[in-house]
Formats: structure tokens, sequence, C-alpha cells
């Protein structure tokens, strides 16, 4: 069964500026390397309301979203910028990622949301590190909305979700599997921070093996999931864990992000798999890591 892709177009429109590794190129290389799978399904989704916004965060941080669109752009953090497409990008991505989600509660089906801006570090009323709302937790939400009240959220970017553990650490129904680059930006996600016992952090210097960040990632997600089912799957699906990426030092290859998510099917199977694009900064290795999660989930 074909895999179903949603973006939008405006994702693409999304401009930080010259240099910024946070490019327009790297959705175009994923949709570019996608399309050439016969195992997706490329899918324009309808832009969100912004109401959904605040299923997560602060009426205070809409506002503040609202007020920097409708200046036509503006600096967020250090980081993060919007331009004057931005606000179209955003709810765009919100768009896919919440068609994503109806997709994957229809039935046995996986879906992926190709979308930028990121949103793993934004949290309840900030935006930082280049993410303006966190697509995976408002995600999170429509799956319990829609009675899937046990999500587990697996973040394999090399940066810790920082918003993401923010957001759903006291909600014991959700549990938070984050594997991470330590120490590394944003300095948050020791293995000693619990939530609830819902939260499951796996901080590991830069330059081991890759072997050995799957296995590690892979034993806290069996721990996360031992004598608890979960009804929906979220992958924040970073990609710059990889070999050369310029914002981390891991080195895992395509091949180990399929190796991960095979074993998620094989030990919850039935349960339905969302990815959501988060980082990954050299565009070629972004379109190849993604292909093969796409290509796994199928």
């Amino acid at each position: 069964m074909a895999v179903a892709v949603y973006s939008h177009p405006s994702c693409a429109l999304h401009d930080a500026g010259p240099g910024h590794p946070e490019s327009p190129d790297r959705l175009r290389a994923v949709l570019a390397a996608l399309a050439e799978l016969p195992a997706a399904e490329l899918i324009t989704a309808a832009p969100a309301d912004p109401d959904v916004i605040l299923t997560v965060h602060t009426p205070a941080h809409l506002q503040a979203l609202t007020e920097a669109h409708v200046a036509g752009g503006g600096q967020l953090d250090p980081d993060t910028v919007m331009n004057a497409h931005s606000w179209d990008a955003m709810l765009g991505a919100l768009g896919a990622v919440l068609a994503a989600v109806e997709r994957s509660h229809s039935g046995v089906r996986h879906a992926f949301a190709a979308v930028r801006p990121p949103g793993h570090h934004a949290s309840a009323d900030r935006a930082m590190g280049f993410c303006l709302v966190n697509n995976a937790v408002i995600a999170a939400r429509r799956f319990q909305s829609l009675g899937r009240r046990r999500v587990l959220i697996v973040d394999w970017d090399v940066h810790h979700g920082n918003g993401t553990q923010a957001l759903v650490e006291p909600d014991a129904e959700v549990r938070f599997v984050s594997l991470h680059q330590s120490p590394w930006w944003p300095f948050t996600g020791a293995a000693s921070e619990r939530g609830v016992g819902n939260i499951f952090n796996v901080p590991r210097p830069p330059g081991l093996e890759p072997e050995q960040y799957v296995q590690d990632l892979w034993l806290a997600i069996e721990l996360a999931t031992r004598d608890w089912m979960p009804d929906a799957i979220i992958v924040s699906a970073g990609f710059d864990g990889m070999a050369g990426d310029p914002l981390g030092g891991f080195t895992l290859e395509p091949k180990h992000y399929r190796i991960l998510t095979e074993r998620l099917r094989e030990r919850l199977p039935g349960t339905p798999i969302l990815g959501t694009l988060e980082g990954g900064y050299v565009p070629r290795r972004l379109a190849e890591g993604t292909a093969a999660f796409v290509l796994a989930l199928a």
C-alpha cells in the first residue's frame, strides 16, 4: 500500500534568509525524491485553521505569530525567522500534519507530512530553533481527540525536542522517546528527566558507531512500550543525525532509519505511524533519509 505523503506548496516559500540552514531546498529535495517512489502518494493538503494552534500553544504565542505575519515577517529568536510567506507555510504544514492524522486514524495506514518549518523545539509560548509551532504535539492532540488516547512520540532528530518534551511531560497518556546528541544545543534532554514516567531520553555523544545509536534508541522504545501499547505513533523525523550533517555529529545512514522503522512496525503491528519532517540540513542526504523512511513505512 502506498504511503500518503502530505505537503503544501506554501511550505517551500518560508525562507529565513541567505545562508540559513533551514532552507526551501530541503523540502524541494525531499519532494523530488518521493515523487520518484512508487511507494509514495503525494497529496496536497488544505491549510489548517489557525485556531488549531490553540490546542497546544497559548493565545499569547498565536498573537505573537499573527503580529509578525501582519508586519510581513520578523526575527522571533536568534535562529527563527518569519518572512512574508511563513504564516501560510505554517498553516500549510499543519494542514498536512492533520490530514496525515486523519489518514492514519481511518485505518492501518501509515502517512508522512513532508513539511517545513519544523516543529519540535516550539514550546507552549515560544518559537525557537527554526520552529514556529509544534507539529508533532498538535498531531498527538488530534489523535487523542479522535479516541487514540495513548500516543508514542519517537524523536530521532540529532537535537533534543525540548518543546515536545515540555508540552507532553505532564500527560501520562503520551510517551516521548528522544535520541539526541549531548552535549549539544538546546542543552536539554538529560536521561534523568522523566516527566510523569513518560519521558525516555537517550542523550549520546557524537562519533559513535551508527549501530550503537540504533541499539540505544531501540532499547528506549522497548522500555517505553513494555506493558503499554500505543494507539498511534508519531515520528519526529529529523535526518540531521546522518553522517556529514553540518548541525550534528552522529554517524547514521539511511539504512538505519529503515531498520528502526521496520522494527517499530514489527513490535507494534496494527498501530498507525505518522512521520513529520524535522531537521536534516544537506538536502541530498535529507532526501535519501526520508525516502528510506517512507519505503520502510510502505
